[in-house]
């Protein structure tokens, strides 16, 4: 029998967008028949298990990176809920402790102000980066999700897109399970 394959979402959100699109994600890897789970940085668990076989993490660019404490406290200051500044990806990375054996997949997303849509440096490639000093393997180039301003709105169709890189992502999990896990990479 067939073991089913298993994803992970883990984002943060300090106004809701991200969480949004980290939704949509799940649902497009959903859709492909990966058995997905969703959850914030927050409380997401600091040991993953050995039957993950992808796991997406992301969160808002904040100063061209992840978030971190100071810039998570400002944006408190601006009407995020307190409890959302707890900890970040970047902290959930860092304590990260990934079980013996096979290594899950990484794939990393972030949302960016459309003023700022090419900057040099952003969240989910930073996540991408930190994620493979932590021993995962890069399983898709990142990806960046717009927002109107700060507090949002998301870009219309953002959601959409999200549902379809999350699906591309499902038919590259499959593809490569397929295959007998000869590749390692998707863009």
């Amino acid at each position: 029998m067939t073991t089913a394959l298993q994803a992970l979402v883990v984002y943060e959100s300090m106004f809701g967008n991200t969480e949004q699109v980290a939704g949509a994600v799940a649902r497009g890897l959903q859709l492909e028949g990966v058995d997905t789970g969703l959850v914030e940085a927050r409380s997401a668990p600091t040991r993953l298990s050995s039957d993950l076989d992808l796991l997406v993490v992301g969160g808002p660019t904040h100063a061209f990176s992840m978030s971190r404490s100071s810039t998570r406290a400002d944006a408190v200051g601006r009407g995020a809920a307190h409890e959302r500044a707890e900890l970040g990806i970047r902290e959930w990375l860092g304590s990260l402790q990934l079980a013996a054996g096979r290594r899950p997949g990484l794939a990393a997303f972030d949302t960016r102000v459309t003023r700022v849509r090419r900057i040099p440096q952003a969240a989910g490639p930073s996540a991408s980066r930190l994620g493979r000093h932590r021993g995962l393997q890069r399983f898709a180039r990142p990806m960046g999700f717009l927002v109107e301003d700060t507090k949002g709105p998301l870009v219309e169709h953002e959601l959409e897109h999200a549902v379809a890189w999350g699906r591309s992502l499902g038919v590259a999990l499959v593809d490569r399970a397929a295959a007998g896990a000869g590749s390692t990479s998707a863009s």
